[in-house]
């Protein structure tokens, strides 16, 4: 699971039968601070996000795990929205 926030959208007239209906999005991946971090990626759409949100990713065989379909032939699915990321300083020891 990985966060990216949705800078674009894709517009396929036609696709794979189990994937009708559902939204495929552009995402810049990010760091937890929201930071970009590598290329750019399509993803489908789980939780009805928007433009500019900051959201959680699954990829590769946990995509698919995402739809209540039997087979849905995706790399990437958006599984969440990220309200806030609150990242704790770790002291490290020796």
């Amino acid at each position: 699971m990985y966060a990216g926030r949705i800078v674009g959208r894709v517009v396929a007239t036609k696709k794979y039968p189990t994937l009708e209906g559902k939204k495929l999005l552009v995402v810049q991946p990010t760091t937890a601070n929201g930071e970009d971090l590598g290329d750019l990626l399509i993803a489908v759409d789980t939780v009805g996000t928007g433009a500019g949100e900051w959201v959680y990713l699954v990829d590769s065989k946990d995509s698919g795990f995402a739809f209540q379909e039997a087979l849905v032939p995706v790399d990437a699915a958006i599984v969440g929205i990220i309200d806030s990321s609150d990242l704790m300083e770790l002291e490290v020891t020796e």
